[in-house]
């Protein structure tokens, strides 16, 4: 080997030489060949480092984030509005009115003079219907939800689901008009045989209304748990399907059965939304019109607690008051009933997020 690669070799080997070890020949350590340097973050508006564990605000940043609080401003102030509107449109009329407005059962709104309104059957017969229409939809939309995230083949999954969102789909007066012209005259013989059989029990007793017309609260709450159906089912089923596969896998391996893995697994983790769910499906029966408007018959006798009671909805009613909206003082009567559906909604809410709060604790 000639003199010149020796010293060449040498130098090569020689750590001052190539900042080998903590330091290099200036004492400040070197990427390894080929690494990329990791440069700090840089404030673009300032032009100094960005602090560290703090991110570099961009102007797409900056523009969603105002387009997100402007958009939560925009519907909270819509809300505000909307009620506000009910409440100056409703004082009107409440203070021309003879009776309580929340204990009455009357409903003259005829003379503007001497008024005798009150919503107290109205809401008894809106939260009966809603409430019976959600005990029926609740477990059915469990199963289904259950079925097609953990026991459905693959290939009868994205069909089924479609079916059942489909239910969505139909418009609330074919609801209505299948429900008095079809599913009343097939249900009949099973609202007889509760009337004969359990009619010592409240729920099942005589009513107002004519169990052979089904125009009753037992017919109305039978259609508008099909129409609320596919409202939970869709919810549930997105939240089961989310359960981690980990915790499924784990379950599995210690032996659980298909059904173990449901009650340990999926349920725990979806209880959350399939309330979420059910508290919408009950927003839309509680607001839920044409189909009630059709089956259901109106009385002028008072609401006795029975499920084959006539009467109408908060929603049913104002529809069929419109003749009168032509008079600020008649229609007022009926904007403070709305105004009544419009509280209730919001309790039902605050009620639901209450439960979802105390689940997750």
């Amino acid at each position: 080997m000639s003199d010149a690669q020796t010293q060449s070799a040498s130098r090569d080997l020689d750590p001052a030489s190539r900042g080998a070890g903590v330091g290099g020949p200036s004492g400040i350590s070197e990427a390894p060949l080929g690494s990329k340097k990791v440069e700090p973050d840089f404030d673009a508006k300032s032009g100094k480092a960005a602090k560290p564990g703090k991110g570099v605000t961009r102007p797409g940043d900056r523009i969603f984030q105002s387009m997100s609080t402007g958009s939560a401003a925009f519907i909270s102030i819509l809300i505000a509005a909307i009620g506000i509107f009910l409440v100056w449109r409703a004082v009107p009329a409440l203070s021309r009115n003879e009776v309580n407005f929340l204990t009455s059962r009357e409903w003259v709104t005829v003379d503007i003079t001497d008024m005798h309104f009150g919503v107290l059957d109205l809401l008894q017969v809106t939260v009966m219907v809603s409430v019976f229409a959600l005990v029926l939809a609740m477990p059915v939309a469990l199963g289904i939800a259950i079925f097609l995230s953990s026991y459905s083949p693959d290939w009868l999954k994205r069909p089924l689901a479609y079916v059942v969102d489909l239910l969505a789909a139909v418009p609330s007066v074919v609801y209505g008009l299948w429900g008095l012209l079809v599913f009343a005259p097939a249900i009949r013989p099973v609202a007889l045989w509760l009337n004969e059989n359990l009619g010592w029990f409240p729920l099942f007793a005589d009513g107002t209304g004519s169990i052979l017309g089904g125009g009753t609260i037992f017919t109305a709450g039978i259609v508008l748990g099909v129409m609320i159906l596919p409202v939970i089912t869709a919810v549930t089923r997105e939240v089961f399907v989310q359960t981690p596969t980990s915790q499924i896998e784990a379950a599995l391996a210690l032996g659980a059965t298909r059904w173990e893995v449901v009650r340990t697994t999926v349920l725990p983790f979806g209880k959350s939304g399939y309330i979420s769910g059910s508290m919408l499906g009950l927003g839309r029966a509680l607001g839920e019109t044409m189909a009630l408007y059709l089956i259901l018959r109106t009385t002028s006798e008072a609401f006795s607690g029975s499920l084959f009671d006539g009467g109408a909805t908060i929603a049913s009613k104002i529809a069929l008051g419109y003749a009168e909206f032509n008079n600020d003082i008649q229609a007022g009567a009926y904007i403070a009933a709305g105004l009544v559906l419009f509280v209730l909604t919001f309790v039902v809410n605050a009620a639901a997020r209450a439960v979802i709060a105390g689940k997750k604790d």
